[in-house]
């Protein structure tokens, strides 16, 4: 046998881009003069190719067989819900043509495609972000090439090839939708992002980063690690079972999830009891520092236990046998910043508790556990008084405020609020981004500004001036 090693070239990453962008460039001059319906058409395929009941699980278990996060059950829910969801926005508006007329301002808008759109996924949501992505895009009639995590490839890939397969069956090009191939590396991924028309990340911090970077438009998202407020004023079992239900929903995997809860002294008791009633395990003071030394090594969580089953958890902890039994974990803390681990995003299903004194308090627990790490993202509250999410809306830097709601499954969009449905959470230069909303079609578009003459609208100079003359005088 020979002792020469073999010297492969490496990997020709702009060859790679190359071939994939002037795929994506012809489908998307095919389809960049498609009308509102063609277009309302294609979206809805690429949500029927997920949606539908066999896909969603076959997508559901691939994805957590290949990444080990989450849940089957609650994948399919998520997948199917945030689809539906999506599709419903996205057939109300039009993205076409005029999308605004203004006869009184003599403005006419009319929308017009970006091109090619880079997307970044991550592993946490493989099938259901891609898709997502993909329907906003091809709803301002672009193609879209998307970059998964290495870490979720296969369900990614598989996720695309049944758009695709969508796309094709009802004769639209496949070329719209694209995935890099493996390996997925972040060289391959930062020549991607050089050459497309706009990028789009959902991910780490990095990667976003990465995407500003890079010279082409780019939107990102920010970290996630929601605090909630449990006012005295709250229904405690109500507010529990929100929290319960989002906390364990998939396994924590969302960026919504609640990382913590503060809760007001006066009703602290009742709160963790009501807490536990719904599934928690109050993790005792013995057995924090277990957790704090498997759920972290040395300083970074442990990807074997991200998003892992509550059982498992409990086995890996070394808890109670009572522990077991739990859907999620409460761990009491007091301190928040490096020292603290628990305060921060803990992707799992334990949920970091804070002992307010009052409302004040409470403001300024979250306050600090957000400007720690989160800022920009959101916050939540659970109360009888409505001036209160008011107050903290006023004095939180961050984008969303739910009220009485389990943040999972409000966060990003739901059907009894008024958010757009996404899986992409902008969280304004708070949190390092250029969007301070919910990631949503209009950013998939240019917009062409037809202004027309219309009677002169020019006030005097008293009429601008007069009141900071009277105030302040003239020199």
């Amino acid at each position: 046998m020979s002792n020469v090693s073999v010297v492969l070239p490496p990997p020709n990453n702009a060859a790679t881009v190359g071939v994939l962008i002037g795929s994506a460039r012809t489908a998307q001059a095919a389809f960049a003069n498609a009308d509102q319906e063609t277009v309302d058409d294609a979206v809805t395929a690429l949500a029927w190719s997920l949606y539908q009941p066999k896909h969603a699980r076959a997508v559901a278990e691939m994805a957590v067989a290949e990444t080990k996060m989450g849940n089957v059950a609650d994948k399919i829910v998520k997948k199917q819900r945030k689809t539906l969801g999506t599709l419903r926005d996205l057939l109300r508006v039009r993205s076409v043509g005029i999308i605004e007329d203004d006869p009184a301002r003599g403005i006419v808008k009319y929308a017009k495609p970006v091109g090619v759109v880079g997307a970044l996924t991550p592993a946490t949501n493989p099938g259901a972000t891609p898709v997502n992505k993909a329907m906003m895009a091809i709803k301002g009639r672009n193609a879209i090439i998307v970059a998964p995590s290495p870490a979720a490839w296969c369900t990614t890939a598989h996720v695309v090839s049944l758009m695709r397969a969508e796309l094709t069956r009802i004769s639209l090009p496949a070329d719209l939708v694209q995935v890099l191939p493996r390996p997925v590396t972040k060289d391959l991924t930062a020549a991607l992002m050089r050459e497309v028309d706009l990028v789009v990340v959902t991910g780490s911090q990095a990667n976003v980063r990465q995407a500003y970077a890079s010279g082409t438009p780019a939107i990102g998202v920010g970290a996630g690690n929601v605090p909630v407020i449990i006012d005295e004023t709250a229904d405690l079992d109500a507010a529990a079972g929100r929290i319960a239900a989002s906390k364990s929903f998939d396994n924590a995997t969302s960026c919504s999830s609640e990382n913590a809860v503060v809760i007001l002294d006066a009703v602290y008791d009742a709160t963790l009891a009501a807490l536990q009633r719904a599934g928690g395990y109050l993790v005792a003071a013995t057995e924090r520092r277990y957790v704090a030394e498997r759920l972290w090594h040395d300083g970074r969580l442990n990807r074997e236990l991200v998003a892992s089953d509550a059982d498992y958890l409990a086995d890996r902890f070394k808890l109670a046998p009572a522990a077991y039994a739990a859907r999620f974990f409460l761990v009491e803390e007091d301190g928040v910043g490096p020292s603290h681990p628990f305060s921060g995003e803990k992707l799992s299903l334990v949920l970091a508790v804070y002992r307010a004194t009052d409302f004040a308090a409470a403001i300024e627990q979250a306050r600090a556990i957000l400007d720690y790490q989160g800022r920009g993202h959101s916050v939540g509250l659970h109360t009888s008084v409505p001036e209160r999410g008011r107050q903290i809306a006023e004095s939180l830097d961050v984008v969303r405020v739910l009220v009485n709601q389990a943040h999972t499954f409000g966060n990003g969009g739901g059907f009894d609020n008024g958010l757009n449905f996404t899986l992409s959470m902008g969280c304004g230069t708070w949190g390092g981004n250029s969007i301070s909303e919910n990631l949503n079609w209009r950013h998939f578009i240019n917009v062409t500004h037809l202004v027309t003459p219309i009677a002169e609208d020019r006030p005097t100079e008293q009429a601008l001036f007069g009141a900071y003359w009277a105030r302040h005088g003239t020199a």
